[in-house]
């Protein structure tokens, strides 16, 4: 693909919108800053920086920023687990503890009142987590941040989230816990794909971090993705605002050249736009790059394919949590293999294509593929508070500007 920017595929005029927008509100102290890249066919559409990578600072934002991107750790760790299913060594089917064992016998957390106290209950599982589970997010695992069940409660009592912990001991902390719901029943965002993460590095025998280098970052070309910054490259990265309220930025990982202990699976890496690029236009191609493949075509396919089964809810914390962007049939849409995938026209209020496939992170990072108008588009900012609002917004303001 071709980094030179080509301005015959998007309008100008409609195009400049885009400046218009992210340039006021950097201007009023909405974002401290933005990198948005949209390619098409393969080449290189738009890219831009607005504002700075530091505004307390006055560093301003380049288009080679280090951000951290939280939950698009994800499909790229599913992209792991999907090379070892193509190998023979992982089967989508089988539960998760035949690789894991520690995970075999989980039991569920119900909620039931005891003298008008919540307690908490537990049952038997009806079936074991599939791996399948793990990638499509129905494994009954959560996130103990998000909510305040006693099931969260207990996650949080044990910090299911310590970064000095090792992805063993991950594990094994986690098959002490029980679970929110019963495997395949209920759409709940939470750290499968941390459990994800362990698999690959028991089935390959690598460190998490290795196996995304050797297999994906490294033959991709992506030198600035990763779980942790060289020192050298720390003047790159992307900050939040400082709350001035409290002094303080948001909540997040605010020394990022020390290699983390728990190498997050489902949300601990780093990276740039142009890096991202690589991997979503890898996927787009049907997992092919220059020349090299990754992934088999149909493997692909598979991944952006709804994998929800007809009678899965979804939690009421996930529902809140992403509002349009989850995976809910009233919108048309479903969840695949690590990604939220688009089913059918009409439904949606953000604007996309049927077969578009997407993901997030938590402090503003936001992905799309559009298969059918050949389209990625890559937002890198910083603002986790409002990183909602610019998901929906950049899509617009990226169809509308499309040349044909």
């Amino acid at each position: 693909m071709t980094h030179a920017i080509d301005s015959s595929l998007l309008i100008p005029a409609r195009a400049a919108r885009i400046n218009a927008v992210f340039e006021e509100d950097v201007e009023q102290g909405r974002i401290p800053g933005a990198v948005v890249l949209i390619a098409r066919g393969g080449r290189l559409a738009y890219l831009e920086a607005f504002g700075y990578r530091n505004r307390e600072k006055s560093v301003a934002m380049t288009t080679d920023a280090i951000f951290r991107i939280a939950s698009m750790t994800k499909p790229m760790v599913s992209v792991a687990v999907m090379m070892l299913v193509e190998e023979g060594r992982i089967r989508l089917v089988n539960p998760v503890s035949t690789y894991l064992p520690e995970l075999k016998n989980l039991m569920i957390g119900v909620e039931a009142l005891e003298g008008g106290t919540p307690v908490l209950r537990l049952e038997a599982a009806r079936r074991e987590i599939s791996v399948q589970d793990l990638l499509r997010h129905t494994s009954g695992i959560t996130y103990g941040q998000f909510g305040d069940g006693l099931v969260k409660q207990a996650y949080r009592a044990v910090d299911m989230m310590d970064a000095n912990q090792t992805t063993a001991e991950f594990i094994t902390k986690l098959s002490k816990l029980p679970l929110q719901y019963q495997p395949g029943e209920v759409w709940d965002y939470g750290m499968s794909t941390d459990v994800l993460g362990r698999l690959v590095e028991v089935v390959s025998g690598m460190a998490l971090d290795a196996f995304i280098a050797a297999r994906i970052t490294g033959p991709l070309g992506m030198k600035d993705t990763g779980f942790h910054v060289p020192a050298s490259q720390a003047h790159r990265i992307a900050e939040a605002l400082v709350d001035p309220r409290t002094g303080e930025r948001p909540p997040m990982n605010h020394n990022l050249t020390v290699k983390p202990n728990f190498l997050s699976g489902g949300g601990g890496m780093v990276s740039t736009a142009q890096d991202y690029l690589r991997f979503t236009q890898m996927l787009l191609n049907g997992g092919t790059l220059d020349g090299v493949r990754y992934l088999s075509r149909k493997t692909v396919a598979l991944m952006a394919s709804d994998h929800l089964p007809p009678a899965a809810a979804v939690s009421a914390t996930a529902r809140a949590q992403f509002e349009e962007s989850a995976p809910l049939a009233e919108f048309g849409q479903g969840f695949g293999l690590g990604f939220c995938v688009r089913k059918e026209a009409g439904r949606n209020p953000v604007a996309g294509s049927v077969g578009d496939f997407y993901w997030s992170g938590v402090f503003g990072t936001y992905f799309w593929i559009d298969p059918s108008e050949k389209l990625i588009a890559v937002l890198m900012m910083c603002a986790p508070e409002i990183r909602r609002h610019y998901r929906a917004l950049l899509r617009t303001l990226a169809y509308q500007a499309l040349a044909d």
